[in-house]
């Protein structure tokens, strides 16, 4: 049995045509296992990961065991079986090589040429099939229309941001983004979206083509007080993600859990909130004077740089950045302005990421490429050490260094 990662990786990642033919044919070959859950579906630019979280934690602290909580997101940080869990569970490796294989087999047997995304989308799907989860709370991969995750058919949808991302694919204007976003919404189902949301019109058209239902989620605030605490219909909450930013995913994730009509207490509330947790979003380690972030495009770049001006504006900070290709590095950089800090280039070893020699002169990065010199900056750079522009990146350096 081949390793699931070598097959994953083997299959075309970045420049596969969107569209549902090739995910719609494999599932049917498995019976469709995708319409047996009940499923929160989750697009948007930037905030869907965390949005996910906060309803998967808690659902799981409602139900307790009596319920099996599936949750599909993306990307990985260290590893594909991240992105399955039931219950918090990850994947065994056994399982996720098994369905891999299978699912792989199935589909050169049938011709069926699928994409990466496709093919973990496929197991993931299956996998919550066979151990009969309740609910999926599934993050879409890119965009929302084409996007495979949008084969389910009953769903509750929500919108996150939309912003400039992935805009060869999407489009060059917020109304064709949110278009794109807005096709995870389906006929008379419960969508979920700001009214504040840059794309809110074009998305409304489509609620209202759909017959849906828009559910304006609730006013929350964000503080930080020695501790970081939500505000929610003036009730404080601990809550364990930072960031003002956050405020808005909390929102969304409440007012999906309020469309669902579960009679979801206020402790369970207050419970779920103090154990959210997701991995290097905004992840500060004050001992080792480190901030890890996996913004990687503009709009989670400019969320990154307003939470360091909202706590870190007169602390000399030190980037170690690195990004894809197809990532707009230019503004991501000039929003973080490292010209008045220190900038270090890591050229990194993954497809499609940026080389040194391809990054203009003009932002004098220092260029490293060995894990040692990071691990060096960190024990003897005295400025706040800043992790970011890419999630592949992050997930390189952290499987490598240890800063615990």
């Amino acid at each position: 049995m081949k390793n699931a990662t070598e097959i994953l990786t083997s299959h075309e990642k970045f420049h596969i045509n969107l569209g549902l033919e090739r995910i719609s044919k494999i599932l049917a070959l498995l019976n469709n296992p995708q319409d047996n859950y009940k499923v929160i579906h989750v697009a948007g630019t930037n905030g869907k990961g965390s949005t996910c979280k906060i309803i998967n934690e808690i659902l799981i602290e409602h139900f307790k065991e009596n319920k099996k909580i599936g949750l599909f997101t993306s990307p990985h940080i260290f590893s594909y079986q991240e992105r399955i869990k039931i219950n918090n569970q990850e994947i065994s490796k056994e399982t996720f090589d098994k369905l891999t294989n299978e699912i792989d087999e199935l589909a050169k047997k049938n011709n069926i040429q699928l994409s990466e995304f496709e093919l973990i989308t496929a197991v993931a799907f299956e996998y919550f099939n066979k151990n009969k989860i309740d609910y999926l709370i599934l993050e879409v991969g890119l965009g929302g229309l084409f996007d495979a995750t949008n084969v389910v058919k009953n769903s509750t949808s929500i919108i996150t941001t939309i912003d400039f991302d992935h805009t060869e694919r999407l489009g060059n204007s917020t109304e064709e983004i949110a278009i794109q976003k807005a096709g995870i919404i389906k006929e008379n189902s419960n969508v979920i979206v700001s009214k504040d949301n840059l794309g809110f019109e074009a998305i409304n058209k489509i609620i209202k083509q759909k017959k849906a239902k828009l559910i304006d989620p609730p006013k929350v605030e964000i503080i930080f007080d020695e501790q970081n605490y939500a505000i929610v219909n003036n009730q404080k909450y601990i809550f364990n993600l930072l960031g003002s930013h956050q405020a808005q995913n909390l929102a969304l994730a409440l007012g999906a859990i309020n469309s669902l009509e579960l009679n979801i207490n206020e402790n369970t509330i207050k419970n779920a909130l103090k154990k959210v947790n997701w991995k290097f979003r905004l992840e500060y380690n004050k001992e080792k004077n480190i901030l890890i972030d996996a913004g990687h495009n503009p709009s989670g770049i400019k969320t990154l740089a307003n939470f360091l001006n909202e706590n870190f504006k007169n602390v000399k900070k030190s980037y170690i950045f690195g990004c894809l290709k197809n990532k707009d590095y230019k503004k991501m950089l000039d929003i973080l302005n490292p010209k008045e800090n220190e900038l270090y280039f890591f050229e990194f070893n993954y497809p499609n990421a940026l080389k040194y020699e391809e990054l203009d002169k003009k932002y004098n990065a220092k260029k490293i490429t060995s894990y040692d010199e990071i691990q060096n900056i960190i024990e003897t750079d005295k400025n706040l050490k800043i992790f970011c522009g890419s999630i592949y990146m992050l997930g390189k350096i952290f499987d490598n260094i240890s800063i615990n």
